[in-house]
């Protein structure tokens, strides 16, 4: 038994599991880079309050599942639960919002929630995010969900949709927010403790409510779509109208809020087969009012978040092929102590020609084989007395399982020669 173990919500995600992640992040790389989007890496602790206002204080992320703490200098600091804050942050700090609009950026990490793990869901948790920065059109809101499309569309996923709401904004949104609260103070004796809480701090939050006792209450509620403004009414309505020209299949999701306070207008998700009941891959919407927020100019803004590990999750239940990661081509074995300094010299020559390789640390030549082969060399470079005499190598073909004698200073050509074949 391990004296230590993991704490609960975190994983080791060992050497066999490396190939998922490796692919989604090849994969969400290769699509940024189609879509225009660059990188920005932001550090995994902000100041508390940042979250406090970014998030919002009547969220469950910020009331129940931040980790924060107060630093040596006592100042408030949390790691972070989610991206956009701190995405927006960088932006007005950087100056960033000098930059010819949009901005595209994207960015992916560990983040942290202290919540109940269940399936694809961890307190150290790994997302993906994307913002588009400075354009209030729903040509944005469509590009930013396009991406999110596409990045589950090359990875094979399977049963792809959206799930589609507008949650209004300024203007009309006050108005749905009193309907709604008088509706569900109607039935206050019958809710739970949550949606009680949530009357009072965030009534738009009890729509998101996932205990069956609630769900009559939520399917009689007031549709936000019936009190929209007539600029949300039309910006919503140019985006299905998009997405019906492209014919890209969502569902009008009424009850879709997202846990955060910063969205304005558009919210989505991106579906898949393969995993329940728990069907939402990604997630995100239009952030308006954010960046004012936070202390920058009023720039409009809309973004998502993937989850890393429910992506994973979804690649095995759909069995995606993902491609091994690479190795080695070439794997050194030799016969006893006397060849082992010509091997060594022979590693490092190989290695500064720019050919990966790697040599055993001894045992016999049949169990060196043996590694090569579990190490899924291509070619077993045996070194023998005589070949070192000689000032030869013998190279094994081990996918092809034939073998030749190669002088040394023809090696790095005979190998590269056959590698391109």
């Amino acid at each position: 038994m391990a004296k230590y173990t993991r704490l609960t919500g975190t994983q080791d995600i060992l050497p066999e599991e490396q190939r998922y992640w490796e692919h989604f992040r090849q994969t969400v790389a290769q699509v940024a880079l189609d879509y225009g989007f660059d990188r920005i890496d932001l550090p995994i602790f902000e100041m508390t309050e940042l979250f406090a206002r970014g998030v919002g204080e009547n969220t469950d992320i910020v009331e129940k599942e931040m980790y924060s703490f107060q630093d040596k200098g006592d100042r408030d600091i949390t790691l972070r639960p989610e991206f956009t804050a701190g995405v927006v942050r960088a932006y007005i700090e950087n100056g960033l919002h000098v930059q010819p609009k949009p901005v595209k950026l994207y960015s992916i990490g560990p983040a942290f929630r202290y919540e109940r793990p269940q399936a694809g869901r961890y307190r150290q948790l790994h997302q993906y995010n994307a913002e588009i920065i400075g354009e209030s059109g729903p040509m944005a809101d469509l590009e930013i969900m396009l991406m999110a499309w596409d990045i589950y569309a090359r990875l094979d996923f399977q049963g792809l949709a959206f799930q589609l709401n507008a949650t209004g904004c300024p203007a009309c949104r006050p108005t749905y927010i009193e309907t709604l609260a008088a509706h569900y103070r109607a039935r206050q004796d019958a809710l739970c403790d949550d949606c009680l809480r949530r009357l009072e701090q965030n009534p738009l939050r009890l729509l998101d409510c996932k205990r069956e006792a609630c769900q009559g209450h939520i399917a009689a509620a007031p549709k936000i779509t019936a009190h929209l403004c007539a600029e949300c009414d039309a910006h919503f309505a140019e985006l299905r109208g998009f997405l019906d020209d492209l014919g890209r299949p969502y569902t009008l999701n009424h009850t879709l809020v997202r846990g955060l306070d910063y969205y304005t207008k558009t919210v989505f998700e991106v579906w898949a087969e393969g995993i329940g009941a728990q069907s939402a891959v990604c997630g995100g919407g239009r952030y308006d009012g954010l960046i004012e927020l936070i202390g920058g100019p009023a720039t409009p803004a809309v973004g998502f978040a993937a989850g890393i590990e429910r992506a994973v999750l979804v690649m095995k239940e759909q069995d995606v092929e993902v491609p091994a990661l690479p190795t080695p081509p070439v794997y050194i074995a030799y016969l006893g102590d006397a060849c082992r300094q010509y091997a060594v010299r022979l590693l490092v020559h190989l290695r500064e020609a720019g050919l990966g390789a790697q040599i055993a640390m001894g045992g016999s030549l049949r169990s060196q084989l043996r590694h090569a082969n579990k190490r899924d060399a291509r070619f077993a470079l045996i070194i023998g007395e005589d070949e070192m005499a000689a000032d030869v190598v013998m190279v094994r073909d081990l996918h092809a399982g034939d073998q030749e004698t190669v002088a040394q200073d023809a090696l790095i050509a005979t190998l590269r020669s056959r590698l391109d074949a």
